[in-house]
């Protein structure tokens, strides 16, 4: 799944969004393109449940 975090915008971020992710699923796999601000997940866990996880953070996904 893919999502858009136009908030993500340094190294810090990239970090806290990979945390929140794998704080919700430790085995997902957490792709980052800050430049595009876009983080692919992969995960057992449903969309909403990831993109509620991020909002948490302080990253709402688009």
């Amino acid at each position: 799944m893919e999502f858009t975090i136009p908030a993500m915008s340094c190294g810090h971020c990239v970090g806290a969004v990979t945390q929140a992710v794998k704080s919700l699923d430790a085995a997902a796999q957490v792709n980052v393109d800050l430049a595009a601000k876009k983080v692919v997940v992969q995960s057992s866990q449903d969309r909403q449940a990831v993109a509620a996880v991020l909002a948490e953070a302080g990253y709402p996904a688009q």
